[in-house]
């Protein structure tokens, strides 16, 4: 039989589709018990993907049953509700079922002549985000993989406009001999805007870098003067404190100076989206640009970034994408609004997230990670931690009395497979940050894993 009648066959039997499922369901019922992060055991066991390419064609049931006899176990728990690490989200189950149907569909979202459906979402989430958050009526929006790639898009439009702001046309004319533009960021920006800086031929030496007070936000009285020469770089929601840059006291002046003020709020943004969380946002209206994710607050499924600009003409200049075969159409053209030709329709799975929550179900969700948050870190004090950030959205952050004790209290949570999150450093100490960023955290999540740390605590200092 040739490989194509092969997998004909295979499209209409069902069967390796069935056996997925019954894994898939299987992975879902365990994942309570399952460890957190990996066995040493599992993890060894990955040793089997190391094999020569066959030559001739696998049986396509032996390579879903391989892929989840030896990748399964070799997860994270992500979708889990004691997974605190990287500030990753989980998945709302529609959207699980979102996917699995839209993979089906296998759309490039591209263009609308590739997608009719991901084009109309593409302009359907755009007017729910805009809503929700309350940007201005020109905001466009771009669905890209994750936050760095927003990123990237937003200061390819703020490059264009402040270097058109002096007469020059970087598409024409490129950046050789191009004035200067002025960058104005705290020292606290994520180490995504620093990467993206550099990526577009700026140099972290042409940066002009500000102080930040104790929770990582910007000061507002040591920027500068602006003009319309000037990048200034925001964030909504720190990645150690969850601290949030006093948008109110800052964008107003800039604005009015014809500054570019660009907002990195890859998780801490949706806070704009809860009533009793909204005044931490509060002036970022006023900003040009704003990048946030679905995959981390929202919790759809990876990957699911989001660019949005108020200037259109901006980030679709400085992204364009002209070739004699891309045919056009009077419907959104995705393509237009981020750097990929080819890409994933993600607004399909954002699209089922917003409308299965609503504006209720979303802030629901989102204030229920705060409330977890501050009951973590609660506990943790209670339990003899130091607190040190306010945890005014989902971050904690907390230290033991020594950096040794520190490093071995997160070495033992973590090897304990009951719950994980990782370590970072701040103000020159190692500390361990927990994020609470899964719909699937319960109070019980939280109790367990201060429980844990305890204990861990305790095992250090009896040692």
């Amino acid at each position: 039989m040739s490989i194509q009648n092969k997998m004909f066959q295979e499209l209409k039997d069902k069967t390796i589709f069935e056996q997925a499922r019954k894994n898939a369901y299987a992975y879902s019922d365990g994942i309570a018990d399952m460890d957190v992060f990996p066995s040493d055991e599992n993890i060894e066991n990955l040793k089997a993907f190391e094999e020569p390419l066959n030559d001739e064609p696998t049986d396509a049931l032996d390579v879903i049953n391989m892929l989840n006899q030896y990748g399964g176990p070799a997860t994270t728990a992500q979708t889990g509700g004691r997974f605190f690490g990287f500030v990753d989200g989980g998945a709302v189950p529609v959207s699980i079922a979102t996917k699995w149907l839209t993979d089906f569909w296998d759309q490039c979202g591209g263009l609308y002549l590739t997608s009719p459906i991901n084009s109309k979402l593409e302009s359907v989430c755009e007017a729910w985000l805009k809503d929700i958050f309350g940007l201005p009526d020109e905001t466009v929006a771009g669905f890209v993989s994750g936050t760095s790639m927003a990123n990237l898009s937003a200061l390819c439009a703020a490059r264009y406009r402040l270097l058109k702001n002096q007469g020059w046309d970087i598409n024409k004319q490129g950046l050789n001999g191009a004035p200067p533009i002025r960058i104005i960021a705290h020292k606290q920006v994520h180490s995504s805007v620093k990467k993206t800086l550099v990526m577009l031929g700026f140099g972290s030496d042409n940066i002009e870098w500000l102080e930040a007070d104790k929770q990582g936000r910007a000061i507002p009285e040591t920027i500068p003067a602006l003009d319309n020469t000037c990048l200034l770089l925001l964030q909504a929601g720190n990645v150690n404190t969850g601290g949030y840059d006093p948008f109110m006291e800052i964008c107003p002046a800039a604005k009015k100076a014809g500054a570019w003020v660009h907002i990195d709020g890859a998780f801490g943004l949706w806070a704009g989206a809860c009533k009793s969380l909204k005044h931490l946002t509060a002036g970022m209206e006023l900003a040009q640009s704003w990048a946030v994710d679905g995959h981390k607050t929202l919790n759809t499924p990876y990957d699911c970034g989001i660019i949005m600009c108020a200037d259109p003409e901006a980030l679709v200049t400085s992204l364009q994408a002209n070739a004699d075969y891309i045919i056009y159409t009077d419907q959104r053209e995705p393509l237009l609004y981020g750097p990929e030709m080819s890409k994933r329709s993600r607004a399909l799975e954002l699209w089922s997230v917003m409308k299965y929550l609503g504006k209720r179900g979303i802030d629901e969700m989102v204030t229920g990670l705060h409330i977890n948050a501050k009951r973590m870190g609660a506990g943790l004090k209670d339990a003899g931690f130091e607190l040190i950030n306010e945890v005014v959205f989902n971050q904690v952050l907390i230290k033991c009395s020594s950096s040794e004790i520190t490093k071995s209290v997160l070495e033992g949570v973590q090897q304990s497979g009951k719950a994980w999150c990782g370590g970072s450093m701040w103000q020159g100490e190692p500390v361990i940050r927990i994020s609470v960023c899964s719909w699937a955290t319960s109070a019980e999540d939280v109790d367990i894993t201060i429980g844990l740390f305890a204990k861990a605590k305790q095992d250090v200092m009896s040692f």
